[in-house]
């Protein structure tokens, strides 16, 4: 509960808009964003949203005589101009894009960092893990090789030796079974 309120807090201190500004420097420094991840967003940008980069604003930012880090720096600045909505949709589209260039970004490395739980006394965090018995696979094996043992020495043993096992490897069925009743009836007038 309390992790979902820091998330809340962090988003509504900062803002895209916010984001972006400190964002912007990783971005045009960064090598993965390279002349077709920058075309790919500027054309989203474009084409889904036409109200944020009009076609005239698009071809300039897809014009190939500047280098992709002008390009992509004037891409940034006109964003943060155009307000909130623009950065959300520029983040949304590069999560989609390139999202491990989203997920290296600061803000978005800060936000991880500040809902992870903490590390207390050099103890590291472990998933949780879902265990029916925590003794170990060898304990299986050997409760398994037991129940194997019994159920051979019932079907292939002498029927002088098993006399007194037979009424408990019986009943034992019958509480598996859906209709226990009938069925322990069915095994003790066999077993007469």
């Amino acid at each position: 509960m309390g992790s979902s309120l820091t998330i809340e807090v962090f988003m509504d201190i900062d803002g895209y808009h916010e984001q972006l500004q400190r964002d912007a420097q990783f971005l045009c420094s960064d090598q993965r964003m390279d002349t077709e991840l920058v075309d790919r967003l500027v054309l989203q940008l474009n084409r889904i949203h036409p109200q944020i980069l009009t076609d005239k604003e698009a071809h300039r930012f897809r014009n190939l005589s500047k280098p992709t880090t002008v390009r992509l720096a004037e891409l940034l600045s006109h964003l943060h101009g155009m307000g909130e909505e623009a950065c959300h949709e520029f983040y949304r589209g590069l999560h989609i894009h390139a999202e491990d260039v989203y997920s290296s970004l600061p803000t978005r490395v800060t936000q991880r960092e500040m809902t992870e739980p903490k590390l207390t006394d050099n103890v590291g965090v472990h998933p949780e893990r879902f265990v029916l018995n925590d003794r170990g696979p060898m304990f299986f094996l050997s409760c398994f090789s037991f129940v194997v043992a019994i159920a051979m020495l019932y079907y292939y043993g002498d029927g002088e030796t098993l006399r007194c096992t037979r009424p408990f490897l019986h009943c034992s069925a019958a509480r598996l079974s859906k209709g226990a009743k009938d069925a322990l009836i069915t095994y003790t007038e066999v077993g007469k």
